[in-house]
């Protein structure tokens, strides 16, 4: 099973995709989508290109997005509200449904503590996947916490109750 994991924003856009076996974990891809477009229309334009491309490229069998929970700017969460609606349109071309996690479920999910930290969650999420060295932004390692909240919840959905995320 492959989940791809998206930490939506405007400029910036982290994602990552990992592949289930039922043995363990494994890190296909991550990075940040970036566009340098000094309009909104054109970088939900390029949102939408790179969305697309990667899904082509993969073709995810779940697509995880972390939803806007709470916000200190309301210019800029309509914008990242504009980015969740693009990203679902294009996941919907793909006939994905995506699934939305709050950061506190992400957080919960990845640490076991609803109020972690970013460096918490990153440094979680580096051990769970094995990883000796993260040099990516915030924005990858929170779209991999989401992937991982993703396969957390699935896996709990599905009556494991013991399920838990390890190396």
């Amino acid at each position: 099973m492959l989940i791809l994991g998206i930490d939506p924003g405007t400029t910036r856009v982290g994602y990552g995709l990992i592949k289930k076996t039922p043995q363990n974990l494994k890190l296909l891809d991550c990075g940040i989508f970036t566009t340098t477009a000094e309009n909104t229309s054109g970088r939900l334009l390029s949102l939408a290109k790179n969305t697309k491309k990667i899904l082509e490229d993969f073709s995810p069998d779940i697509l995880a997005l972390e939803r806007i929970f709470f916000f200190k700017n309301k210019k800029t969460a309509f914008e990242v509200a504009q980015a969740v609606g693009v990203l679902s349109l294009v996941s919907a071309h793909f006939k994905i449904e995506p699934i939305f996690y709050t950061p506190l479920e992400i957080k919960q999910s990845i640490t076991g503590y609803g109020l972690a930290d970013k460096e918490e969650v990153s440094k979680r999420v580096m051990e769970i996947l094995g990883l000796k060295n993260f040099n990516g932004l915030d924005d990858t390692s929170d779209a991999l916490a989401v992937a991982l909240t993703a396969i957390c919840r699935l896996y709990q959905k599905n009556n494991n109750k013991n399920f838990k995320i390890k190396k």
